[in-house]
């Protein structure tokens, strides 16, 4: 996300200038790679000496949180359910890349950190996996990165963590699977499994699909490969491993292909595909999609509660013309029924005791508040009218001028908090008001977070997202009672995280690129000028845009967006909210009360999924998802309505002005 699509060259002179430089850059990457921050190697013999050097074990409590970090192990500790394990993770601020090796514990109850520094701890890591077992704690590979992402580490050490007595331990047996990052690990019984993952050489990327078992109780690795004919998943990394009774379930994952054209080297697959593995057998089968699935994405966190998996965020990216890439992180949050494999949108249940409660807090506010505002009204009547008057109250049109304050249920700093909320009423209702409806908090869309159960609630901790050209890693940590599912409960907002703009070398470098490849086209002359008007616009507002301002994500300044980036844009909008599944998405111009009339069925059985209610209870919660979806959308949709005007507009006129300019020429 960020890198503009380049124009192929024409011309020999404009050949040579491009190899030139791309030869002066060349060098400079090999002049990175000598410099001592970069050179992986002498940096983790340093790290090991210095590892060499602690006696015993040191126990810091109540420290501050962990920094932001993404691509972490999160565990739940077998031995007090109420104990969460952190441990390594990266963290990107624009200009380098840091990578951890430090454990934390983290207690839910007592809302409170300990940092633990042991001797003879495992290097710095991210990607890697973790999985628990009696009093142990079991990690395999992962990588470490320089600084400037130029060179990678990938290991393949095998480490347990004793937590009775938080002493570390390498584990060196002979047959254990190659270095690798981005892989998969999880338990059965007494073996851990592992499938999968990547090695990358800097020259090429590989990708596995290969499958090795270690056995706790022999303590030896074993390979598992398919006998002829047999089904296999095919290779790949980021997916999710999860285990039901005797079956283990695999979902998801990301692939890089080799593209036969020259303008492409490579193209990104993001897999859709789930297999069954029987572990007594080692035989797998491809699963068929039950129920209503979410649409394909990379990135995503999945964990196992009881009877169902549960899915959350990831991320779609839609690449145009080569490198340039747009990116749109998602929140939702999916279950998978492990018994019948149907897979159903996992909504939070509104409470009955709305109307009790918005009545108790409206007599408080009687001298204070008049409720003589039709918004006011409109509050009241959510918690107590039935669904056929739901549907006429909800029927919500929204004006363009109201998109941008109606999209701030999305991600905002708030007290140094970054929370996905819907705001919109509460802003409307005036100071004296705000507290009519209470606000709904959600995690931010983000990808490589970690995501665990314990004792009937769900954690999901970290990750990153992007803003623009931005990264930002998270460091929050949210809770949500799957047993109630009522509210998502903020435990620790996040911070701001560091990020270092570029440097002036890389700018003038990149303008370099940009100004030679758009000399013979008069067009991009036009988008030059656009692009810096964009450029002192973005320039002027740094300082006091919010970092979550996710209508950047879908805009992304739509209004200066040259016709091609905006097209894509379109594009991108489509395929993000699956505009072909009519059944989730609203028509162009339909009212909340003509969507759910249209598609009552498909949120009635997506309800009857979590619920098992019936009759009047069922249709309830049918509106309240399709309610919830249709506002969701209805902002992004009209973002898209507008930009689809624009570009029709652009394109009218485009065929006249090049008209005029020719007649100009010619005279």
């Amino acid at each position: 996300m960020g890198k503009k699509a380049k124009k192929l060259g024409k011309g020999k002179e404009k050949t040579e200038k491009k190899t030139a430089k791309a030869e002066e850059k060349r060098a400079r990457r090999e002049n990175k790679k000598l410099s001592p921050e970069d050179d992986i190697d002498a940096i983790l013999l340093s790290i090991q000496k210095e590892e060499a050097k602690k006696t015993e074990v040191h126990v810091e409590e109540n420290v501050p949180a962990p920094s932001p970090r993404s691509n972490c192990s999160l565990t739940i500790n077998p031995l007090k359910e109420t104990e969460l394990i952190l441990y390594g993770g990266e963290f990107y601020n624009g200009t380098k890349t840091y990578v951890y090796g430090d454990l934390y514990r983290y207690d839910v109850e007592k809302l409170e950190w300990k940092v633990i520094s042991s001797p003879n701890s495992p290097p710095p890591r991210s990607a890697h996996q973790a999985v628990a077992w009696k009093n142990y704690l079991y990690i395999f590979g992962g990588e470490f990165t320089s600084s400037n992402q130029e060179r990678f580490h990938h290991y393949k050490d095998f480490w347990v963590l004793d937590l009775k007595t938080n002493q570390w331990e390498q584990i060196n047996l002979k047959g254990c699977p190659s270095p690798r990052s981005g892989h998969r690990m999880v338990l059965y019984k007494h073996k851990i499994i592992i499938f999968g993952g990547f090695y990358d050489t800097l020259r090429e990327v590989r990708y596995y699909n290969d499958m090795y078992v270690f056995d706790l109780d022999q303590y030896k690795w074993q390979e598992i490969k398919p006998s002829p004919g047999a089904m296999w998943p095919t290779p790949r990394s980021g997916f999710q491993f999860c285990v039901h009774q005797d079956e283990v379930l695999l979902y998801g994952g990301y692939f890089k292909e080799i593209q036969s054209d020259k303008n492409t080297s490579e193209r990104g697959v993001v897999h859709a595909d789930m297999w069954s593995l029987d572990p007594r057998t080692w035989q797998w089968n491809k699963v068929k999609k039950g129920g209503m699935p979410p649409g394909p994405r990379a990135g995503f966190s999945m964990c196992v509660h009881k009877r169902r998996a549960l899915l959350f965020g990831g991320v779609v990216d839609m690449e145009v013309e080569g490198d340039a890439m747009m990116s749109l992180f998602l929140n939702e949050l999916y279950a998978f029924q492990l018994d019948n494999h149907r897979w159903y949108p996992l909504e939070l249940r509104k409470e009955k005791s709305t109307k009790a409660k918005i009545k108790k807090i409206s007599d408080q506010k009687n001298n204070e508040v008049e409720f003589d505002d039709p918004m006011n009204e409109e509050v009241l009547e959510v918690g107590k009218i039935e669904t056929s008057v739901l549907e006429e109250a909800c029927n919500m049109d929204t004006d363009i001028d109201e998109i941008s304050q109606h999209i701030s249920s999305s991600v905002s700093i708030n007290n140094g908090g970054l929370e996905a909320s819907s705001s919109k009423k509460r802003q409307e209702l005036g100071p004296n008001q705000n507290a009519v409806l209470p606000e709904v908090i959600k995690p931010c869309g983000r990808i490589n977070s970690c995501m665990v159960v314990g004792r009937d609630t769900l954690y999901i901790y970290g990750g990153m997202m992007e803003i623009k050209d931005r990264e930002i890693t998270l460091d929050d940590l949210y809770a949500l009672n799957l047993s109630k599912l009522d509210e998502w409960k903020c435990i620790i907002p996040a911070t701001e995280s560091e990020w270092v703009e570029a440097s002036e070398d890389e700018d003038e470098e990149d303008d370099e690129d940009d100004s030679e490849d758009d000399d013979n086209s008069e067009e991009s002359n036009e988008s030059d000028e656009d692009d810096g008007d964009e450029d002192d616009f973005e320039d002027g507002n740094d300082e006091s845009r919010k970092v979550g301002d996710a209508v950047a994500l879908i805009k992304g300044g739509g209004r200066n967006l040259r016709r091609k980036e905006k097209r894509a844009r379109i594009e991108q909008i489509r395929a993000n909210l699956g505009l072909s599944d009519s059944q989730r998405t609203p028509m162009p111009g339909e009212s909340l009360r003509e969507f759910y009339k249209r598609t009552n069925l498909y949120w009635q059985m997506a309800a009857h999924e979590h619920t098992q209610h019936t009759g009047k209870e069922l249709r309830k919660d049918g509106f309240d998802l399709a309610e919830s979806r249709y506002r969701e959308l209805k902002p992004i949709l009209d973002e898209l309505a507008i930009l689809e005007a624009e570009q029709k507009a652009e394109e009218a006129e485009a065929p006249e002005t090049s008209s005029r300019k020719r007649g100009k020429k010619k005279k």
